[in-house]
């Protein structure tokens, strides 16, 4: 029996910068995953895939992700994204600045 098929959210890291990064429904990079644009559709989610990919001078390592609808939009399905979205873990710097939960 196949596996189902699971909505997705295009990620990458920012070159300069380093952070994890999501695709918009714009077609802009936001640091935030809830920002993300959720594709239902396959075939339409390798479409958007090749356009983020293209831009590689702002970003590396671009691919699809798989995700859940939460409350707040997209939430990753997988542990090592969730630990991803956070940022490095050997400090705080970043992303984790700001935030007094990590």
């Amino acid at each position: 029996m196949p596996r189902p098929v699971l909505p997705k959210v295009i990620t990458a890291n920012a070159l300069i910068e380093g952070d994890v990064v999501y695709m918009t429904a714009k077609g802009v990079w936001s640091r935030c995953l809830s920002d993300a644009e959720i594709i239902d559709d396959e075939a339409d989610a390798q479409i958007r895939l090749l356009d983020a990919s293209a831009q590689s001078g702002d970003v590396v390592g671009v691919y699809l992700l798989d995700v859940k609808a939460g409350p707040n939009g997209a939430e990753p399905v997988h542990f090592r994204e969730a630990f991803r979205r956070t940022g490095p873990s050997n400090y705080l710097h970043g992303k984790q600045e700001g935030l007094g939960h990590v």
